[in-house]
């Protein structure tokens, strides 16, 4: 009996498996950095570490970096031993037991969901402010945010190939405009140039200027882990994802370092005309020569657009997989019969973020704000901080799990230094940005995101013991689909 039971537990797992061998090194890299968006992420970015750590601002960005690399290394070791599509789920849950993977899930989820709602939102936004500025139209940004998601959506329903081929595009498009104008302004300023902004002297506030700079910098860098949810579409899935994380992070780190030293020698280095810019890096294409600035804007919505390809595709699969190995509703586990595309994951995961933006939205009308508090900027913002908390606990559970699941599952290959001594310094690096964005005295709505973390990991915590006690079985099928196993 028990027998014929794994036999049908067997092909059921085989239908809901993703199409494996569709995706090479490549591919996953440049869906990574795609998902990264670095156009996006240092247009809006940028600004604030400015004003944050001053004219040293890019060392801050040499230092998260560093500390992205230390949880590259942690996602690397685990996506050696046990590639999954199930990410960091897959990997605290194997280490922790059954109530960590669920606890880990519902985090992953919420987070990842919360933290695309910035993404989504501002790709209507960013859309609606060129279309302003170049043809005078006044189109509200919500219907080009509806128009995009829905495009995007449909690429993806399509297919994890095509609609990460076009991810990556896309992500090629901005990167060849930002490097280009970067070097053309620093061509153009030539005269002036100035180590300045690499000597640890001019950090505003020395070490803590640096650490309150620090998150905001970690987050140019959220999506770095993109590859390893892309395992099972991968080929060779224990190289591949490691080389593609540490490739995605040394290409962002080199390239963020070029358009802060860029945006700062186009503003001569003036912190104050850069806090009173709504984009630095537009603002130095258009000083630069005016043809650069459209290329710019066409950069910031490739970016926008193609991180929500990219951002979605792996989160989702994230969800999809814990939906498949029964950690959250086993609707959201199903693959499309003929694409392999786990599309109710996709569309799940979509409408919750559109759901939020609505309740935003709402909460902002109810409250009584001014219609200028509801733009995509503030949203941008507020839903990047808040589902960056939640996504940091990830991080930093995962760096704890590194050792323990060495030492027991792999403890012939346990090496103290890729093992213990790494990620050890990588949850450490993990602490400082979390200090950061839940310290008291923060400024309203940011002020009570602390207790809505809590609240959420309380809530992931009481589901997740309810659901273990009902289903003791829970723990064995906690990353039982290893990605290169058919």
């Amino acid at each position: 009996m028990s027998e014929s039971v794994a036999q049908i537990e067997d092909s059921t797992v085989r239908q809901q498996r993703l199409r494996g061998g569709t995706l090479g090194m490549v591919d996953i890299a440049a869906a990574t950095m795609a998902n990264i968006g670095p156009a996006m992420s240092f247009f809006f970015g940028f600004g604030f570490l400015a004003v944050t750590a001053g004219v040293a601002s890019p060392l801050t960005i040499l230092a998260a970096g560093i500390a992205v690399a230390l949880l590259g290394n942690t996602l690397a070791q685990f996506s050696k031993a046990h590639p999954s599509a199930g990410g960091f789920i897959t990997f605290v849950g194997k280490t922790f037991g059954p109530t960590s993977a669920v606890t880990t899930a519902l985090l992953v989820g919420i987070g990842y969901i919360i933290a695309m709602v910035s993404v989504i939102a501002i790709s209507g936004g960013f859309l609606e402010t060129m279309l302003n500025h170049y043809l005078g139209w006044n189109v509200p940004w919500i219907i080009w945010t509806l128009i995009l998601t829905a495009l995007a959506v449909a690429l993806m329903i399509r297919g994890v190939g095509v609609s990460t081929k076009i991810a990556g595009f896309f992500f090629g498009i901005e990167m060849v405009v930002l490097v280009a104008v970067s070097v053309i302004a620093l061509v153009k300023h030539a005269g002036h140039l100035s180590l300045a902004p690499f000597e640890p002297k001019h950090i505003t506030g020395g070490f803590s200027g640096l650490a309150a700079g620090f998150p905001l910098a970690v987050y140019l860098f959220v999506g770095w882990e993109n590859s390893a949810a892309l395992a099972e579409e991968t080929d060779n899935p224990r190289r591949n994802v490691g080389r593609a994380v540490f490739l995605s992070i040394g290409i962002m780190s080199v390239s963020y370092l070029l358009f802060s030293y860029a945006t700062l020698t186009g503003f001569g280095y003036n912190i104050t005309a850069i806090s009173n810019s709504a984009v630095p890096f537009i603002d130095v294409a258009q000083g630069t020569f005016a043809v650069l600035a459209f290329f710019a804007y066409l950069a910031g919505l490739t970016s926008t657009v193609g991180s929500l390809i990219a951002g979605v595709n792996s989160q989702a699969r994230l969800v999809f997989n814990a939906g498949r190995e029964g950690l959250l509703p086993a609707a959201v586990g199903e693959v499309h019969p003929t694409r392999r595309t786990p599309t109710k994951a996709i569309v799940t995961f979509v409408g919750l973020s559109l759901l939020i933006i609505g309740g935003w939205g709402l909460g902002h009308i109810l409250g009584g704000t001014s219609g200028g508090q509801m733009n995509p900027l503030n949203l941008f913002a507020e839903s990047s901080t808040m589902g960056t908390i939640l996504i940091l606990l990830v991080y930093l559970a995962s760096n704890v799990a590194l050792p323990f699941y060495y030492r027991r599952y792999r403890p012939s290959e346990f090496h103290w230094l890729r093992h213990a001594l790494l990620p050890g310094l990588g949850a450490a690096t993990i602490l400082v940005p979390l200090y950061y964005l839940v310290k008291p005295g923060q400024p309203n709505p940011y002020d009570w995101f602390p207790y809505l973390g809590l609240g959420i990991l309380a809530a992931s915590l009481v589901y997740a013991a309810v659901l273990v006690r009902r289903d003791p079985t829970l723990g064995e099928r906690v990353g039982s689909i290893v990605a290169d196993h058919h």
